[in-house]
């Protein structure tokens, strides 16, 4: 799926879910946060993939993952934890 291609309630039901797990409502999500998510959404997840998967989604390396990264991962791959 291509974000061009999403409708306007495709990508609010994204972001809705990405706001769910932005525990402190500061636009991104932290290692905590993207740990508490893969807790919910593959509970056997190992702790390596988490880390790794993080470090994938943050694709300009700040140490977080803000909406536009999520958003690319939620289309992609998150099924893949």
């Amino acid at each position: 799926m291509n974000k061009e291609n999403l409708s306007e309630q495709q990508i609010a039901e994204i972001k809705s879910n990405f706001d769910f797990f932005d525990r402190d409502g500061n636009g991104r999500i932290d290692l905590t946060e993207f740990i508490e998510l893969l807790t919910a959404l593959a509970p056997k997840t190992k702790a390596s993939h988490v880390e790794e998967g993080f470090k994938l989604i943050d694709t300009n390396n700040n140490g977080y993952i803000d909406f536009a990264e999520f958003l690319d991962w939620w289309q992609d791959c998150w099924w893949e934890y």
